[in-house]
């Protein structure tokens, strides 16, 4: 269960991929993830692939590239740790890759086993080159991806926007969320 959130972050950064022309989300389906998954398989001219492991969506990403078209990977910081090997790919070609991940193992984190992936992400992903956004606002997600997303397909870099747990409201199995 997810606390509720105040300040619909999803819409925007729909409406923020629509102005890009980001067509392709690849997603493992995660809690804090699920109002923009909704609105993207809502919409005709947004494909949502459901991932079977988070590296798919690297190549996945990279290819729709190289056929001239964009796309992205949505995720759970727990997955980032898969896509590492498979970052390599478009660091090598020099191919654009927009992450959007939502993050775990912070604030009032309650699984332990989240805790490591979720302080890692980011000096993991820096250590790889790709450039880091975190977020701990509801109302700087949406403008952050943008910026991140200009910045991914203009000047063709990796760039990731971590969305804070403060955010996306602490996970709180058999409790009350936290705010």
């Amino acid at each position: 269960m997810q606390a509720p959130v105040s300040h619909d972050w999803s819409t925007e950064v729909h409406a923020a991929m629509r102005t890009r022309g980001i067509g392709t989300v690849c997603t493992i389906p995660d809690g804090g993830l699920t109002r923009l998954l909704l609105t993207c398989r809502a919409d005709d001219a947004t494909r949502v692939i459901t991932l079977s492991t988070e590296e798919e969506g690297i190549g996945i990403a990279t290819g729709l590239w190289l056929g001239g078209k964009r796309g992205m990977v949505a995720l759970q910081s727990s997955g980032v740790g898969n896509c590492i090997n498979a970052l390599t790919l478009p660091i090598a070609l020099g191919v654009p890759t927009l992450m959007l991940v939502t993050m775990r193992g912070q604030w009032s984190e309650f699984n332990h086993w989240q805790v490591p992936m979720g302080q890692g992400t980011q000096p993991i992903l820096e250590t790889l080159g790709v450039r880091c956004f975190a977020v701990d606002r509801p109302e700087e997600v949406a403008p952050t991806f943008a910026a991140a997303a200009d910045m991914s397909f203009n000047a063709r870099e990796r760039c990731a926007v971590l969305i804070g747990q403060r955010v996306i409201g602490a996970k709180a199995f058999g409790r009350e969320e936290v705010e």
